[in-house]
């Protein structure tokens, strides 16, 4: 084996030691992997911190890069499954073999099927009956024919102080001086979120335990999707209740059935054959985000500090977090910046961030702005999402939130380009007039599925008027701050779209 040519070209990636002719882990890997099978009575890990530590150590002792794990679960994670895995975690969730001790008390909601077959009998309803036929489906399927793909989850996290070079939670600032434009505005007066064929994120209008109902008697539109597209059942053994500052990707997740109705009048409508490409992870392309809304916040969701909340969280689950370095050209500035007024740091250092930026890309300081802007979006990798984001009536139906309001919301966080702005200090006025901020929103678009909610009626006579004004985010989150402010004293009981264009 060691004379094999291909065996040596890769032999130095590999976390293995060749003896003997043979490939072998290092004995410290097996002495800890030992340990850990034994369980946390014997290797003393007992908790999601400790076991962190126990896996960087097993990758020290593999010489594994430490730079790739994030120092902290509070920075958020992913996780990959296959979904043979998959369907063996929800064979056990369908036998109810997942210990249920504490899980309440760790944040963690009920994962065995008890529940889903108990108010079968507690309380029968057809809704109830036809989401059990959609998990006998998929059973159905997988035995027939297991599926070979993968699916990730991933938990969001907006970090709440500055964490470089994670964007942080913005502040009501942050929104009201953004100068990004909006993002196209696309209503859909009918037709379903799962259906959209362009590629968007799909919005999990979810409960802040993922999953919510899914597993008792829920049957909206979280539920539903959970039906649907049963591997994302997994998500609930492991991942905790969301905070404000965060929120779920799950990308993969197979669908297996059809439906029609909604709440009471859910029924499975047989097979679903899941067409969706595949990615170079071996994912299915489809990517749905959980963000859960303030539940039945009433008056209080006017209040400063709720509108922000709810921005915020729309914008963590919108949010592609940078993956690596790419920003860093820019970011190098940033104590700087903190040590100076904005516009002084600018005026001194512009011709050093101005050469930093086009350096290498065979132009001059004195480059047009449209050939020096494609100049650093090349240099820099920028990342400009050509995945929109198809959503609907976010947090508003049993949850009760203002459907003109969350509209609103959803569109600024949509919108929103932030990966300079929450963690330089540099004036975007200032950056504009030299052409060093990309004019583009961080999504594309958004397709906004209406399920002719009477409320907005008249929600795309309004978005065209705005973007026909060229709105910023700014202008558009200080409009609706202060409408929110009024509503909150009780100063009118228009909605948001009446008060904004009385004439409409």
């Amino acid at each position: 084996m060691e004379n094999r040519e291909d065996l040596k070209s890769i032999l130095p990636y590999l976390p293995l030691k060749l003896e003997s002719s043979h490939l072998v882990w290092p004995n410290p890997v097996i002495e800890a992997l030992k340990s850990l099978s034994k369980g946390p009575s014997h290797s003393q890990v007992d908790s999601g911190e400790v076991l962190f530590l126990a896996i960087s150590d097993l990758r020290n002792s593999l010489s594994l890069s430490p730079h790739i794990l994030a120092s902290s679960a509070a920075d958020g994670y992913a996780l990959f499954f296959d979904e043979e895995l998959i369907a063996a975690l929800l064979s056990c969730s369908f036998f109810c073999l997942f210990p249920s001790a504490n899980r309440g008390a760790n944040h963690l909601p009920v994962i065995n099927f008890d529940r889903l077959f108990a108010i079968l009998y507690e309380k029968y309803s057809k809704s109830q009956e036809h989401k059990i036929k959609c998990i006998v489906h998929y059973f159905e399927r997988i035995h027939s024919c297991i599926p070979t793909g993968f699916v990730s989850f991933e938990r969001k996290v907006l970090p709440l102080e500055h964490n470089l070079p994670l964007v942080s939670y913005p502040t009501a600032d942050f929104w009201a001086n953004s100068v990004v434009p909006l993002c196209l505005f696309e209503i859909f007066p009918s037709g379903l979120i799962e259906d959209q064929s362009r590629g968007a994120l799909e919005v999990d209008f979810a409960n802040k335990k993922l999953g919510g109902g899914a597993l008792s008697k829920g049957c909206v539109q979280e539920e539903i999707r959970f039906m649907i597209n049963p591997e994302l059942i997994a998500g609930i053994l492991f991942l905790p209740s969301m905070s404000d500052n965060e929120a779920i990707e799950i990308v993969g997740a197979e669908r297996f059935s059809n439906y029609s109705g909604y709440a009471s009048t859910f029924r499975y409508a047989g097979n679903h054959v899941d067409l969706r490409e595949v990615d170079s992870l071996g994912r299915r392309t489809t990517k749905i985000v959980a963000i859960d809304a303030l539940s039945r916040p009433g008056l209080r969701q006017y209040r400063a500090n709720c509108l922000l909340r709810e921005v915020n969280k729309a914008f963590c689950g919108f949010l592609d977090q940078p993956k690596d370095q790419e920003y860093q050209t820019l970011l190098q500035y940033y104590d700087s910046c903190e040590a100076h007024p904005a516009n002084d740091f600018m005026d001194a250092n512009m011709s050093k961030i101005q050469a930093t930026l086009i350096e290498g890309c065979g132009t001059s300081v004195d480059t047009d702005e449209a050939e020096a802007t494609q100049c650093m979006d090349s240099k820099l990798q920028v990342h400009h999402s050509d995945v929109g984001i198809a959503t609907g009536n976010w947090g508003c139906g049993a949850f009760g939130g203002d459907p003109e309001v969350k509209t609103v919301i959803q569109w600024l966080a949509a919108s929103q380009v932030t990966l300079l702005s929450s963690t330089v200090n540099f004036s975007f006025s200032r950056l504009l007039e030299v052409g060093y901020f990309w004019r583009k929103a961080l999504r594309p678009f958004i397709l906004y599925y209406t399920f002719e909610l009477e409320a907005l009626q008249n929600v795309d006579q309004v978005c065209n008027w705005i973007l026909s004004h060229n709105w910023t985010v700014g202008d558009l989150w200080n409009m609706l701050a202060d409408y929110a402010s009024k509503r909150a004293k009780g100063e009118t009981k228009l909605g948001f779209f009446s008060w904004l264009l009385p004439s409409m």
